[in-house]
């Protein structure tokens, strides 16, 4: 066990654990932000995407040690049910989510693509999202949800930036 620190969605806490320890086990286990799932553990599914620093990741494979300074964002960092991020509410609004389990782990790499690309074209958009699999088959609704969401960010529109 170590002793550490690390920033989830702007705050910061200390834990003790192995630094081996994958991050996902941390956010689920000790610090309760169960948005992100187990699927696969292999980084194959994507339900376990969270952002590290402005970037997407596997918290399955990736262990806590590696962390460092950079803050961790899941999809509970983004907004509440009452309270939606513009991504959030994007894949509402297209009822983008069947089952549910994978939808966590696509908002987030939605997130850190319009993040570092507010406007990203359509093969943008599907080669970053085709690594996080959806089991139902929404992937067109995924889709429109991007988009969505890098339209009414760029637009300004409520929860989004001017």
């Amino acid at each position: 066990m170590s002793k550490m620190k690390l920033r989830a969605n702007g705050r910061e806490h200390d834990i003790d654990v192995a630094p081996d320890t994958p991050l996902l086990y941390v956010l689920r286990d000790d610090l309760a932000l169960n948005g992100a799932k187990f699927g696969c553990g292999l980084g194959q599914c994507g339900a376990c995407t969270v952002m590290v620093g402005t970037e997407a990741a596997f918290s399955c494979l990736l262990p806590v040690g590696q962390i460092g300074d950079r803050p961790v964002t899941t999809v509970e960092g983004l907004g509440s049910a009452e309270h939606p991020g513009p991504v959030q509410r994007a894949f509402l609004e297209e009822q983008a989510a069947q089952c549910g389990y994978c939808i966590a782990g696509m908002i987030m790499r939605a997130q850190a693509l319009l993040a570092s690309n507010p406007s990203p074209d359509e093969a943008t958009i599907r080669q970053h999202m085709a690594v996080n699999l959806c089991r139902c088959g929404t992937h067109m609704r995924i889709l429109r949800a991007v988009r969505r969401a890098a339209r009414d960010m760029k637009g300004g529109k409520p929860g989004g930036h001017a």
